[in-house]
């Protein structure tokens, strides 16, 4: 990888984010051979949340409802909505449950527990949920 695109391994929250219209390297990169950077970035230890497998409708409700990821910016206060910035280990969580693949962001244990109070079913009760559950709890 270029010097450029490692800046988000430096960056808090910097991470790889691919989607059907390409990808973003949240800080500094983006364009659309999301493979090749996606290989580029999973082998340089980069996060990586890949949603191009997730139905178009979980994809969009996440990233238009729910909060952005915090990157090089402070965590904002819960509870969390469609305009605050979470860590990056809550929306991976998020994405992960609704069938993504994430790469080099461990599971955290809170994030991961949203979960545990729904029981399983579709993926999108699932995000509807999380969402309800980031907006409505705070710290």
């Amino acid at each position: 990888m270029t010097r450029t695109s490692r800046a988000p391994l430096r960056t808090p929250g910097g991470h790889l984010s691919i989607g059907r219209g390409g990808f973003t390297q949240h800080s500094r990169l983006s364009g659309y051979d999301c493979d090749v950077i996606k290989k580029a970035a999973i082998a340089a230890g980069l996060p990586v949340i890949d949603s191009r497998m997730i139905p178009f409708e979980l994809a969009a409700k996440l990233a238009v409802a729910g909060p952005m990821v915090a990157v090089n910016e402070p965590v904002g206060p819960r509870p969390w909505h469609g305009l605050s910035y979470a860590p990056l280990e809550a929306v991976a969580a998020a994405y992960r449950k609704a069938g993504a693949e994430v790469t080099n962001i461990l599971e955290h244990p809170e994030y991961d527990a949203m979960f545990d109070a729904v029981a399983p079913g579709p993926a999108a009760d699932l995000i509807e949920f999380w969402l309800n559950h980031v907006r409505a709890h705070g710290a």
